[in-house]
């Protein structure tokens, strides 16, 4: 069960956090996998790790022509991709009365328009097939809301409706589309975050830890895997009880 012998993968915001777990997990599960990063040193060193299941490419997963690039790179590598994890993002925090347009843009431009443009160039090859699966990184807070963090959990939260529009257009040409809403998981991104409000959001959380890595890849890969055929236009809620659905 959950095996991925033969089917290509790629995921972007490999080299680092979640996306370095579900990377090792796919290898793992015999997959062959396209690390897309645009640190490209990260990349490289967890593909050495790994061997020839594994093909680092730097790209910013948000630009049009990089990730374009990216894909087309990965298919004369491996051939076509046959299930994306549209994992990049970036988080900070700012209260709205002081928070510049181009921050609210950076924050939609990486944790919403990559997971787009990713999954736009995924489809052909996959409605070709017959066969796919497109996963994509939300949030818990796309449906709870957090303080200085509403540029965050806009671009969230449109990843949800963006994945439920979706499923709906693709499901029967064999593709499943589903989403990821993992709570604070210890990862570089949570690290980033100031630690005042990281002690705030631990004092919520009813498990009273941040998960790890490992808690969230076994979810990516049953998404993946044919065992998660009939997952369609669903969250997948890892959060330690902050948001229970």
């Amino acid at each position: 069960m959950f095996r991925l012998d033969g089917k290509v993968a790629l995921v972007t915001g490999a080299g680092s956090g979640i996306g370095e777990a579900v990377t090792r997990t796919f290898v793992g599960a015999g997959a062959k996998v396209a690390l897309v990063d645009l640190n490209l040193e990260a990349a490289q060193a967890l593909a050495g790790e790994l061997g020839d299941a594994a093909y680092a490419v730097q790209a910013d997963a948000a630009d049009e022509a990089q990730i374009t690039d990216a894909f087309a790179k990965v298919k004369g590598h491996f051939g076509p991709v046959d299930i994306l994890f549209a994992n990049a993002g970036i988080d900070f925090t700012s209260p709205v009365a002081e928070m510049s347009v181009e921050q609210w843009d950076r924050m939609i431009h990486v944790n919403l328009r990559s997971v787009f443009l990713a999954s736009k160039l995924a489809i052909p090859d996959m409605k070709a097939k017959g066969w796919g699966r497109i996963i994509c990184t939300s949030s818990q807070l796309a449906h709870k809301g957090a303080p200085t963090m509403a540029h965050y959990c806009a671009a969230k939260a449109g990843v949800l409706g963006f994945v439920k529009s979706l499923a709906y257009e693709v499901a029967r040409d064999g593709i499943s589309v589903n989403a990821l809403c993992p709570g604070p998981i210890n990862t570089p991104l949570l690290r980033s975050i100031p630690q005042d409000w990281l002690e705030m959001k631990k004092g919520e959380l009813p498990a009273g830890r941040f998960g790890e890595v490992g808690e969230v890849a076994p979810a990516v890969l049953l998404l993946a895997s044919d065992e998660g055929s009939y997952f369609c236009g669903a969250s997948m809620n890892m959060n330690g009880g902050d948001y229970m659905l």
